[in-house]
């Protein structure tokens, strides 16, 4: 039987992760995480996601991909994915400091759709102030081949901060900002369901158009350091309900504390 059909695959668990696997995020900025959930739960959230995508609220559909914020809060089986313990735990391993839900995201990019997402930085986008290390679980809930948008990324590249927000539209802008990434190494990282990497909110990366016959499926859980506070700067959907001033913490009922795991504190 072929691992498509439904082979049981080795799982990453924060117990079995390893220390190498810690130290290469460190220095790379990003990791390629086997196995996080099982392809029947990947299966299962994906339904799911198709299921709420004409229903969610921060829905936002583009030439790119479809992007839907806030699923935790809006539905029961996606609030499950990202409020996961297993991938929560696995990022403050890696982060090594306490996190908060930032906020999750589904990403779907239509079949044949034809656009890549350009190289680009998370953090510029997010007005955050004081934050000490914030990094996204990239999930995929189907098979993810370079043909179907998969992730490429710029291996040490979150080193630069302060850069302005790049556009996820033009090829040229992120080397526009950082012209020396242009001839750096860099890594295109195919998934199978249930398996994640998790990148630096500085770190650049892009995916590939999806040039298959059916939808590309990632759900992207963002975690940030548990004490930032809010900084000045563009509006965001996600503070601006709740109507936060510079300098405020982000209320705990929002943007939820994730356990601290014992012993690995930095």
């Amino acid at each position: 039987m072929s691992m498509a059909a439904g082979t049981a695959r080795p799982r990453t668990t924060p117990e079995n992760l390893s220390e190498d696997v810690v130290s290469a995020y460190r220095r790379d900025g990003f990791v390629h995480v086997p196995g996080v959930l099982s392809r029947a739960d990947a299966a299962r959230f994906a339904d799911a996601a198709l299921a709420v995508r004409h229903t969610v609220r921060n829905n936002h559909d583009g030439t790119i991909f479809t992007q839907l914020l806030q699923l935790w809060r809006q539905d029961a089986t996606l609030r499950e994915l990202s409020l996961h313990p297993d991938l929560a735990a696995i990022a403050t391993r890696l982060a090594g400091i306490p996190l908060r839900l930032w906020h999750d995201q589904l990403l779907i990019k239509e079949p044949h759709n034809g656009a890549a997402t350009e190289f680009h930085q998370d953090q510029p986008y997010w007005p955050h102030a004081g934050s000490r290390h914030a990094l996204s679980a990239w999930v995929a809930l189907v098979d993810v081949p370079v043909e179907r948008g998969c992730m490429t990324f710029i291996p040490g590249s979150q080193h630069l901060d302060g850069l302005r927000p790049q556009d996820l539209s033009d090829h040229a802008d992120m080397f526009a900002v950082a012209p020396e990434l242009a001839w750096e190494h860099r890594v295109t990282v195919p998934l199978r369901a249930g398996d994640c990497t998790f990148h630096n909110s500085r770190l650049a990366h892009s995916a590939t158009p999806n040039f298959t016959d059916d939808p590309r499926i990632a759900h992207v859980v963002i975690y940030v350091d548990a004490d930032l506070t809010l900084a000045a700067g563009p509006a965001h959907p996600v503070t601006d309900p709740f109507g936060l001033s510079v300098g405020d913490s982000l209320p705990d009922e929002h943007f939820p504390r994730f356990a601290e795991m014992p012993g690995h504190r930095p």
